[in-house]
């Protein structure tokens, strides 16, 4: 059922070599000439975590040694997240050339997205790291947590990256209509907020799947245990959502080089 997606996913794991270049050479060249390079990513973060953690933390009421870093964890993991998935969306249109002209697998350019992100998180993550090192690490036995929960996160970040990207090769208009979906979900999602600041409305935070699937990354960081039931959420999520996802791309997959 699944044999030609599932081929085209096992070749693009073997081209590791290919992707993980094709990612890095991008950010190089993003920043070619630059004196700090790729860092100017964790200057611009860091600045935007500082003025919003001020100005929401005092608005909200809230102590700032530990807003911070709720807020650092939560901006740098959406971050990544975000970003596979909006640049995921043109992942096929931008390698219009090199698919219409090579013969290689076409999952190679989604992996390429969620590499090119998890750099740039690995550069901002930085920030994380001086807060928690600022104000102390609560809970050192729960840090471990972080590793697979960052997988699970860009687990789901790639499969809806691979919908995304083969439904706007075919529709044009789906790249404009992902980054405002997203814009929306940033606001709807507990990220700038904590969860319990929503009592009169905590429904929204309560089925909101993106909402478990930062908790489970961002709670180790802040010296919690993710709850069970977040981690259900994020881990089914992300073997339905493959599985569909990998079913879409089976079906769709030799449409790819006539839509581009």
């Amino acid at each position: 059922m699944l044999t030609l997606a599932a081929a085209d996913l096992k070749h693009s794991i073997a081209s590791w070599r290919l992707w993980t270049l094709l990612g890095w050479l991008e950010i190089r060249q993003r920043y070619a000439r630059s004196r700090v390079g790729p860092f100017w990513l964790t200057i611009s973060m860091g600045v935007i975590i500082t003025s919003i953690g001020v100005v929401y933390g005092t608005l909200f009421g809230q102590n700032l040694s530990d807003y911070l870093p709720y807020l650092a964890a939560s901006l740098v993991s959406w971050s990544m997240f975000a970003s596979t998935v909006t640049e995921g969306s043109q992942a096929y249109i931008n390698n219009a050339a090199y698919i219409r002209q090579v013969s290689t697998p076409k999952l190679i350019y989604v992996l390429q997205v969620t590499w090119r992100n998890l750099i740039i998180l690995a550069h901002n993550f930085v920030i994380v790291i001086a807060l928690l090192a600022i104000f102390g690490v609560k809970r050192w036995d729960t840090l471990p947590l972080f590793v697979p929960a960052l997988f699970v996160l860009a687990l789901n970040g790639t499969w809806i990256a691979m919908l995304a990207g083969l439904l706007s090769a075919r529709f044009r208009d789906l790249p404009q209509i992902v980054a405002a979906f997203m814009q929306v979900a940033f606001y709807v999602t507990p990220i700038m907020y904590k969860p319990e600041a929503l009592t009169r409305f905590s429904f929204i935070v309560d089925l909101n799947p993106l909402a478990y699937l930062l908790d489970v990354v961002r709670k180790p960081l802040l010296g919690e245990v993710p709850s069970l039931t977040a981690w259900c959420v994020a881990v089914g999520l992300a073997v339905v959502g493959w599985l569909f996802a990998l079913a879409f791309t089976n079906r769709y997959l030799k449409r790819i080089a006539y839509w581009v």
